[in-house]
């Protein structure tokens, strides 16, 4: 069973992982593919860490906290870079690393 103090952290994980997922494949649709190479690159980068850490706090794994923190860092990263675009798809991404970002550090705070 999933510990309920990591139950946001999931969801809000999986949440990321999705967005990141719609933003890297919306990304490789648009004309100027230059300009969002950084944003695909860590859209793809965060959905990968976002789904190991969902997957890994879902078994309980001891490594938690590093795993959090990881996640953490890599949703910073991602906001930041989609931040700084206008696409329909960038800033709900941008949103979703931040908020997943923040619940991270606090399961971890907790932990």
């Amino acid at each position: 069973m999933i510990q309920e103090k990591y139950r946001e952290c999931i969801e809000a994980c999986l949440e990321c992982m999705n967005a990141c997922n719609y933003c890297y494949v919306s990304s490789l649709k648009e004309y100027d593919l230059a300009m969002l190479r950084e944003c695909i690159r860590l859209t793809r980068e965060c959905a990968e860490i976002c789904s190991f850490a969902a997957e890994s706090l879902s078994r309980n794994t001891p490594f938690a906290q590093e795993i959090c923190e990881l996640c953490a860092k890599a949703c910073d990263a991602c906001a930041r870079e989609c931040g700084k675009h206008e696409h329909h798809h960038c800033k709900p991404c941008e949103q979703a690393c931040r908020r997943c970002a923040e619940i991270c550090r606090s399961a971890t705070a907790v932990a």
